[in-house]
């Protein structure tokens, strides 16, 4: 039904710490997806304008941008941004504000996918952890009070290093977390600290990281994917279940 990618593009300076903005785009080239979630994508200073064009995008990749910037130059929000194929269809999308020491926040899209309708969500979690875990509430808030539930996908750079606590057990309480592998550093990855997570009633078929040649230059992250199937009528009755629990 869905296949989805995160990528931490670091603003477009790769390895060798050039910004090259033309090989991320390469990058996203090589990404089969329907949905990408890309983070540090804007400048953290001046304009704050984003380092990919929606022109160079459209032109260069499978993919358009969601637009969720408040600058005139900005693609994302805080960062975030969402890259949708050119047969998804956009319903509706809002900008998340966060908790955090730093500014953060997340982005959120309603989607049909092939005559099925996603929400997607990508989020770029803070470095400290009694932050992430306050940003994690936020979000798992936020998604709870909307009106419409329904199937969703979360993805991003969560920073954490723990492999199972933290702001990841909090997801894990009521959603399934995949582990694509270590991500970060791209020359030599060692944290898996990109993630993706659904809720229940979607199942995660398969994930794993996108290297190679070009994305192990691009940034310091590598992309992760995951190749997601609805998981069938029970499953989603527990999701419904679930949604009545409060966070802790």
């Amino acid at each position: 039904m869905l296949r989805v990618a995160s990528y931490n593009i670091c603003k477009s300076i790769g390895t060798d710490l050039r910004r090259r903005p033309d090989r991320v785009l390469a990058v996203l080239g090589e990404l089969d997806a329907d949905v990408v979630a890309l983070q540090e994508v804007d400048r953290r200073f001046g304009a704050r304008a984003s380092v990919l064009s929606p022109e160079s995008i459209v032109a260069e990749t499978a993919f358009r941008p969601v637009r969720f910037g408040v600058r005139p130059d900005s693609l994302g929000w805080h960062g975030n941004a969402l890259l949708i194929g050119q047969d998804v269809e956009l319903l509706s999308q809002r900008r998340l504000e966060l908790p955090s020491f730093e500014p953060r926040g997340a982005v959120l899209a309603d989607l049909m996918v092939r005559g099925r309708a996603v929400r997607a969500l990508g989020m770029h979690l803070g470095l400290l952890g009694l932050w992430r875990r306050r940003q994690a509430r936020a979000v798992l808030m936020t998604l709870e009070a909307l009106e419409e539930p329904l199937p969703t996908v979360m993805m991003g750079d969560l920073n954490e290093w723990t492999l199972g606590g933290g702001c990841l057990a909090m997801f894990a309480k009521h959603h399934h977390v995949a582990v694509p592998g270590p991500s970060f550093h791209s020359r030599r990855p060692v944290a898996t600290l990109d993630r993706i997570i659904t809720s229940l009633d979607l199942r995660i078929d398969d994930a794993g990281v996108h290297s190679s040649a070009k994305s192990r230059v691009a940034s310091d992250h590598l992309p992760v994917w995951a190749s997601i199937t609805p998981a069938g009528p029970s499953a989603a009755a527990q999701r419904q279940r679930v949604a009545r629990t409060p966070w802790m």
